[in-house]
């Protein structure tokens, strides 16, 4: 799928896309393409630039989560952008596939987080500990299939590998995240993990603007969409 076909919304000051599972948001040691890399290339065409088009990265999804991500267009907007998101004034939901044994319907996860970053991992606590920060999300099942339930998940906090670590604390894992406990990997190696919805100001008009993407229909994404 290429990134013009991708994009939720797009003028001067943003482009907002549905990151595909496995992409990269920026670099890292593995030297992989990144989508911020495609969607400069998209830029650069689209506009006829004889040099380097301008891309800020507001914020990141995890390498194997999908969904809604927002790049900004002008350094303006990207300032801007970053003060909402400092803030936390965005409204972000998650869908999360989790074992069906999930003991509730509806509530919420409070915990202490710290990381690892020799191991890119990070661990949510009952208790406070040193050096660790509060995180929060609430959570509500939405549907129970054969083997799994439909997790909708609303951060309030934005902590590293939040949403996998405190799922993790309860024995509940997501779906194929090897690094959290799940006992299986999904096929394409991602996780079932994706950014659903996102709710923003625009950074110049200060319009309300709200995007929603749906995961791809493979793997087990195909059968919750289908249902």
């Amino acid at each position: 799928m290429e990134v013009k076909d991708r994009i939720l919304f797009e003028d001067n000051h943003l482009l907002v896309i549905h990151k595909r599972p496995g992409e990269l948001v920026q670099g890292d040691r593995t030297g992989d393409l990144t989508l911020a890399d495609l969607v400069k290339s998209y830029l650069k065409k689209k506009h006829l630039k004889p040099g380097a088009a301008y891309l800020g990265i507001v914020h990141r999804l995890d390498r194997p989560t999908s969904g809604v991500l927002v790049f900004a267009k002008t350094s303006k907007a990207l300032s801007r952008l970053n003060q909402q998101f400092q803030s936390r004034t965005p409204q972000k939901t998650y869908w999360a596939l989790v074992d069906k044994q999930f003991p509730e319907n509806e509530g919420t996860l409070e915990h202490w987080m710290t990381r690892n970053a020799q191991q890119n991992k990070s661990k949510a606590h009952k208790n406070k500990v040193p050096n660790s920060k509060q995180a929060r999300l609430h959570f509500k099942r939405i549907r129970d299939f054969d083997r799994y339930c439909l997790l909708e998940i609303k951060l309030e906090t934005g902590r590293h590998h939040q949403i996998r670590a405190q799922l993790s604390s309860l024995n509940f894992p997501i779906q194929g995240d090897l690094k959290y406990g799940a006992p299986r990997s999904n096929k394409d190696g991602s996780i079932s993990l994706h950014s659903r919805t996102l709710t923003i100001d625009h950074p110049v008009t200060k319009e309300s603007l709200f995007f929603i993407s749906d995961p791809e229909k493979v793997g087990i994404w195909k059968s919750v969409l289908s249902g």
